[in-house]
């Protein structure tokens, strides 16, 4: 299993980019500067700010670096006061002793100006100050609110009347002169700490794009205060479109150039985070079955190392890499380390060109949780099932949606020992013309993907998927195909699914409450359910619950008789579990 987390690894020769990012952050005539890492979700941004903070630290007496996740104070502060104190503090801990009072003045600042924010529900607005906060959020941590002529007994007061404590709070500030004089004092103030400090400040904000859109503009407005201020950098992560949306909400739909307008004024250097294709699929794929080896730190430090630096020559015409190399550089000899290499090999132009992955790293790794989680039950329960077909099937499911995922499933459930004779007719075609003319109409919206699913090892003609389609009910939940039946119908069927006593007095309600029509449709729907678990080694439940369904219902127990008898084999507590009843036929 691998962490669903941003990483300071690059997997993708992300590094790339972050060197370029680093190179402007140290490019003194480019300061103050405003950078944006722009990309979709799960494309890498996250991971490509560490991979550039890590460059800039190995330089730590030269910058200050501060981290705003904006997303984390969404709902608990003001976005722009929030990232003013975040700076502030940050810049308060670092600077030499003969600067720690003037810092603690711009901290004193900011928490003013977050205390009269409650001026937004007073007619502060009307005077132009530049709010920050709403009511409520008075008291600082440990307890004290500051401001210039508010004591605390005032802060309290404004709990319980807002419109009041605006009133005496306004009187404090003089409308012609109150929101410059703030603005000028808070940004040379800063402006002096930071030449004390003499290093350039570094200001990372990630999860932008996660915010509404109030916080998302609130938190690139507060940027502006910074933003021409020397020795500064601020490094944006976030989807373009999502900031786009933002802008467009708060402005209210003010058209696509104002809108490329307001970014472009606050985004100086847009940097975009490429979708990864085959290659990079590839080695990010083998990164991550190479870090679950167990062929050591060393290996598979030098393997990532060889990857990079192939992705960096892609450009050129070679012939690239087999898993043969890979194997060599990690020294191990392992049968089935080299399968699961040479599965992610084979899968990765699936999931680099596939609309549904798009060659997000987040999504395969996601999927490859999901393959290593599914492996491990089949492992449990003794199923006798390669890890690659186990994949084979996940990425089916990634790569088309839950009606073909379905519709797959139902070739498995209804074929003789689950073994589809569509698959060997697909894996023969020869032509995609031949292809669509043998797929059932819910699987050709997915030809094009299908093409080269069928035709990816391993061929799965001959094998028994009944288990794999078992293990993928953690993604697919159970869904009883007699859209038709009744709700009390679909009602006892669930129940008598769970019976766990043969002797359950529910279950026997539930059998007999159901329809005479529907007796034969209901135990087709269980049925259907049983072949998705192969595991016989012990008694089950939705066992019980047909055997109760056949003792209602003659018709339906004729169709449970047909499905023993095409079992190969009758464990012992099943044959226990039958042997006196009544229709049960012996063939």
């Amino acid at each position: 299993m691998w962490a669903d987390t941003e990483t300071d690894v690059d997997f993708l020769n992300y590094s790339e980019i972050a060197e370029m990012v680093a190179e402007m952050i140290g490019d003194d005539t480019l300061l103050p500067l405003s950078l944006g890492i722009f990309g979709g979700w799960g494309i890498g941004k996250s991971s490509t700010l560490n991979l550039v903070e890590s460059l800039l630290n190995e330089q730590s007496e030269e910058y200050l670096i501060v981290r705003f996740d904006a997303w984390f104070y969404q709902g608990f502060d003001d976005a722009r006061a929030a990232l003013m104190s975040v700076i502030v503090k940050a810049l308060a801990e670092a600077v030499p002793e003969g600067l720690k009072k003037k810092a603690s003045g711009l901290i004193k600042r900011v928490n003013k100006a977050r205390l009269l924010g409650l001026l937004v529900e007073g007619g502060a607005a009307a005077l132009g100050f530049p709010t920050f906060g709403a009511a409520g959020r008075l008291v600082e941590a440990g307890g004290k609110a500051i401001g210039d002529g508010l004591d605390e007994k005032d802060c309290e007061e404004a709990g319980q009347d807002a419109e009041k404590f605006a009133e005496k709070a306004g009187k404090l500030l003089d409308p012609a002169k109150a929101p410059t004089e703030e603005i000028t004092a808070f940004r040379t103030e800063f402006g002096e700490v930071l030449a004390g400090l003499d290093r350039k400040l570094v200001v990372f904000i990630d999860n932008l794009d996660r915010c509404l859109p109030k916080n998302s503009i609130q938190t690139l407005e507060a940027i502006r205060l910074f933003m021409f201020l020397p020795n500064t950098a601020f490094v944006v992560a976030a989807d373009e479109d999502m900031i786009r949306h933002a802008v467009s909400e708060h402005f209210k739909d003010p058209g696509d150039r104002l809108v490329t307008d307001y970014l472009d004024k606050l985004i100086q250097m847009p940097v975009n985070v490429p979708r990864p294709g085959v290659l990079e699929i590839r080695a990010y794929l083998t990164m991550l079955i190479a870090t679950r080896s167990g062929c050591g730190k060393d290996k598979v430090a030098a393997l990532r190392t060889f990857l990079i630096d192939d992705l960096r020559h892609s450009w050129k015409d070679g012939d690239g890499y087999d898993v043969d190399k890979v194997m060599d550089l990690l020294g191990s000899s392992d049968g089935d380390l080299r399968n699961q290499i040479e599965l992610g090999l084979r899968m990765a132009p699936m999931l680099a060109q596939s609309a549904k992955v798009n060659g997000n790293p987040r999504i395969v790794k996601r999927m490859m949780n999901v393959v290593r989680m599914r492996a491990s039950v089949a492992k449990r329960r003794t199923m006798n099932l390669d890890e690659a077909v186990i994949a084979k099937l996940a990425l089916f499911e990634r790569c088309t949606d839950v009606k073909a995922t379905q519709a797959l499933q139902h070739e498995v459930q209804t074929a003789a020992s689950g073994k589809p004779e569509l698959f060997a007719k697909a894996e023969a075609a020869q032509t995609e013309a031949a292809l669509r003319a043998i797929l059932p109409e819910t699987l050709k919206p997915h030809l094009t993907v299908l093409r080269d699913w069928f035709g990816l090892e391993p061929k799965l003609s001959g094998i028994d998927l009944r288990p794999a389609v078992y293990l993928s009910r953690e993604t697919v939940p159970m869904r009883l195909r007699g859209t038709s039946l009744s709700p009390t119908t679909l009602k006892a069927i669930e129940s008598l699914m769970a019976t766990s006593t043969m002797s359950s007095v529910s279950a026997r309600e539930a059998a007999t409450g159901i329809d005479p029509s529907e007796a034969v449709a209901a135990m087709d729907e269980m049925i259907a359910e049983m072949r998705k678990n192969s595991d016989w080694a012990k008694v089950r439940n939705d066992l019980r619950g047909g055997v109760i369904l056949a003792r209602a219902w003659p018709e339906a127990a004729a169709r449970l008789n047909l499905y023993l008898a095409s079992l190969a084999q009758r464990p012992r507590w099943l044959q226990a579990l039958i042997k006196n009843e009544d229709w049960v036929e012996e063939n």
